[in-house]
């Protein structure tokens, strides 16, 4: 399920007397769609520098996409969202093919656990992480190369031969067999 993208945004001010050429100021932003981006940006400029989207430009906005999507890879997230009691700051982990479906795991989780809307979320920072750089256990269990995952159900029912019989007083059997 891929309904997040991340975007690389480039803004600034527009020149005036005092700044003949302003600070350009860029951001990784993960949003839907890009208008929904461009609104985040501005949104985190007016917070972070006090600049309105009305005194500034975007001088650009490309779509980043994710390359190398065939193995899976460890990724932490740095976030802050905003719950009632105030700001809380928070360190996950991921198991995903891309950074981008790490966070839409993250998204999902922070909306499933915590009860924290899409919009209050901050990502502060993503970072692809070795499998030793990885802490918590959830994500450690997975490493290696020979983990085993049991298939259960492994025996099929003759749906012909329990159709012959007009009554069965036995119970269906669920254990493992192998």
């Amino acid at each position: 399920m891929v309904w997040l993208n991340q975007y690389y945004i480039i803004g600034r001010e527009w020149p005036n007397d005092q700044k003949k050429e302003p600070e350009l100021f860029f951001m990784k932003i993960y949003a839907p769609t890009n208008i929904v981006a461009k609104s985040r940006f501005w949104y985190f400029l007016k917070k972070t520098r006090k600049i309105k989207k009305s005194m500034g430009e975007i001088v650009s906005l490309k779509n980043i996409r994710p390359l190398k999507t065939n193995f899976i890879r460890n990724f932490g997230v740095w976030i802050k969202y905003e719950s009632k009691n105030g700001p809380i700051n928070m360190y996950k982990e991921y198991r995903d093919v891309s950074g981008i479906g790490a966070i839409e795991q993250m998204y999902l989780e922070m909306a499933g656990s915590y009860k924290v809307k899409w919009s209050s979320i901050v990502v502060l920072r993503t970072e692809e992480l070795n499998k030793n750089e990885c802490i918590r256990t959830k994500i450690k269990q997975f490493h290696g190369t020979n983990k085993n995952f049991p298939l259960h159900n492994l025996k099929f029912r003759n749906f012909v031969k329990e159709r012959l019989t007009n009554f069965r007083a036995t119970r269906f059997n669920k254990r493992l067999t192998i």
